[in-house]
């Protein structure tokens, strides 16, 4: 009997190192793509609430819940991550003017509302500028006044020109218009329009808003020869 009881004990050790171990459920499978999703998620949290310069890689880094090194390995540099999501937000923003119509249909007064609603929900440019007490600024006057914003912004600045200059041509080859320097006016259109949300976002009562919104519109129709689609 004895002897029995030394083989059941053995055997049940035996068992216990080779059976296989069960999955610590705090333990989380490693993904690339999710890992680099929520870094980027994460980042953008972080600096639409304390701004780019206040936000370090340690901050994402614990608000993503991976290792300060998984950053560098993804993104290369903080500038780097910035830059991607600048190219993020610029992609946004294109998909929320595209809901529902073909790019050929886009045309300015369609379009300018929807910049305007986009900039109102996604102000991740709140927070970038400025000190305290300051007074408020627009997207483009807080980026302006970052150091740290340039690689956001002009990565989303890249990505919405190349848009706009596929619109324009979309828009103008359905109406037969040609001889438009595009790629001139997409950015001249991006220069004007980012001076345009501040305004719009600043107004202080509907009825200047609702002028800055026409205003807008007519001058964005004109530089895609387009003064008959502005009302």
């Amino acid at each position: 009997m004895a002897t029995r009881a030394v083989d059941s004990g053995s055997r049940s050790r035996i068992a216990s190192r080779t059976a296989p171990a069960r999955p610590d459920p705090r333990a989380r499978r490693y993904d690339p793509a999710e890992t680099k999703a929520r870094v980027l998620s994460a980042a953008y949290m972080l600096f639409s609430r304390q701004g780019f310069a206040s936000t370090g890689t340690a901050d994402i880094a614990r608000e993503a819940d991976v290792s300060e090194g998984s950053i560098f390995y993804h993104f290369g540099s903080k500038k780097a991550l910035l830059e991607e999501l600048g190219r993020r937000h610029g992609e946004m923003m294109i998909e929320s003017l595209e809901v529902g119509m073909p790019l050929e249909d886009l045309v300015p007064r369609v379009i300018i509302p929807r910049v305007f609603e986009f900039c109102r929900a996604n102000m991740l440019w709140e927070n970038m500028g400025g000190e305290c007490g300051e007074p408020q600024k627009g997207p483009k006057a807080s980026m302006a006044s970052s150091a740290d914003a340039e690689p956001f912004y002009h990565a989303a600045k890249a990505t919405m020109v190349g848009w706009i200059e596929r619109n324009m041509k979309a828009v103008q080859a359905k109406r037969g218009i040609t001889g438009i320097e595009n790629d001139l006016a997409a950015s001249f259109v991006h220069h004007v329009v980012g001076d345009a949300i501040d305004l719009w976002l600043m107004a202080e009562t509907p009825e200047e808003a609702a002028r800055i919104e026409r205003e807008t519109i007519r001058f964005v129709s004109a530089a895609s020869c387009l003064c008959g689609d502005a009302a």
